[in-house]
């Protein structure tokens, strides 16, 4: 199955399922990702969020984000933590009244585009990536940072030869020296690293506004209906995060992480160690959901209707994030 083809197929699916959703003010159900280690999963071992909620939550596992959207548009789901932005996009083109509630999580260093080392190109050399061959996951964020970063080099792409590559078959390709650079994420970007270079570092992506990161959403008139208790969530998501970023917590969180996110402590460590939890007051400036989530939204649609993958974007995506509940945990803390 190609990717246009899943990713239509979700999109339409999304705008079909999509309606109302039941609202509990006793009982909510937060959607979560195993072996994605974060902070929150402390808090939600230890009990602090039905504690500052006053609700019983329910988690529920999965996939990935595209089955978030469809669990959200059925109204079984009310919150899910770690979306990931592209199944975001997709979700809210097709009609899904989504929204963005925070920043859960950065990774921008886990998400880039690798340079074969023979070629000895770097930065300051960009520009002989023209003519090169390429392997890029086509219509994917990777595929935005890509367009993103060759037009600040000044890479004419047209010269290029781009292929479409998954990335664990694109670090295969750039091992056996077959891509003269190949574009990915996770452990095929680790792989990639092998064998090459990253021409930017994830700061300095993010400073030329080329984001990696995942939300925790909700659909936008249970939000609206229940802000109260999304702010109070918000909250807890903040102070474990704040938890997280004294050291000193480590030894304390890191073991009950790795339990609830189904790892062990060394490979909790490793991943959790890339990650970024941006604090509140990070999330609210221009950088973020300011406007720089709302402007790379659009990019990553924008690039999705060029590769066919999805049919069309939306004209801004400024109603799909919501600060409201965030701003009101920060005035709380």
């Amino acid at each position: 199955m190609t990717l246009k083809t899943t990713l239509k197929g979700a999109a339409a699916a999304l705008a079909v399922m999509a309606g109302t959703t039941a609202v509990s003010a006793q009982e909510i159900t937060v959607g979560y990702f195993l072996e994605w280690p974060m902070p929150f999963q402390y808090a939600k071992a230890e009990g602090m969020y039905d504690e500052a909620m006053g609700v019983t939550i329910n988690w529920v596992s999965f996939d990935t984000g595209t089955a978030m959207s469809a669990a959200m548009a059925s109204g079984d789901v009310q919150l899910s933590v770690s979306q990931g932005v592209p199944p975001f996009v997709v979700a809210t083109s097709a009609g899904q009244d989504l929204q963005i509630l925070d920043v859960a999580v950065s990774y921008s260093d886990n998400d880039n585009c690798v340079v074969l080392e023979a070629l000895e190109i770097d930065k300051d050399s960009a520009i002989e990536l023209e003519g090169k061959k390429v392997a890029v996951p086509l219509g994917t964020a990777a595929h935005y940072g890509f367009l993103k970063q060759m037009s600040h080099f000044g890479v004419d792409i047209t010269t290029m030869e781009v292929v479409d590559m998954a990335p664990p078959d694109g670090a295969a390709a750039l091992a056996q020296g077959s891509v003269d650079m190949a574009c990915g994420w996770g452990g095929s970007l680790r792989r990639m690293k092998e064998h090459g270079n990253v021409l930017l570092t994830g700061a300095e992506k993010e400073d030329l506004g080329i984001l990696v990161f995942d939300v925790t959403s909700g659909p936008a008139g249970w939000v609206a209906e229940n802000s109260d208790i999304v702010a109070s969530f918000l909250a807890v998501t903040a102070e474990a995060n704040a938890m997280w970023a004294d050291p000193a917590n480590h030894d304390m969180m890191l073991p009950v992480i790795a339990k609830d996110a189904g790892m062990d402590v060394d490979a909790t460590e490793a991943t959790i160690s890339t990650f970024v939890f941006p604090s509140v007051d990070d999330q609210l400036t221009a950088k973020w959901l300011g406007g720089g989530a709302q402007e790379f939204m659009k990019g990553v649609a924008d690039v999705f209707v060029e590769a066919g993958s999805i049919d069309a974007a939306l004209d801004s995506y400024d109603a799909n994030v919501n600060t409201g509940p965030l701003s009101s945990a920060a005035g709380g803390m």
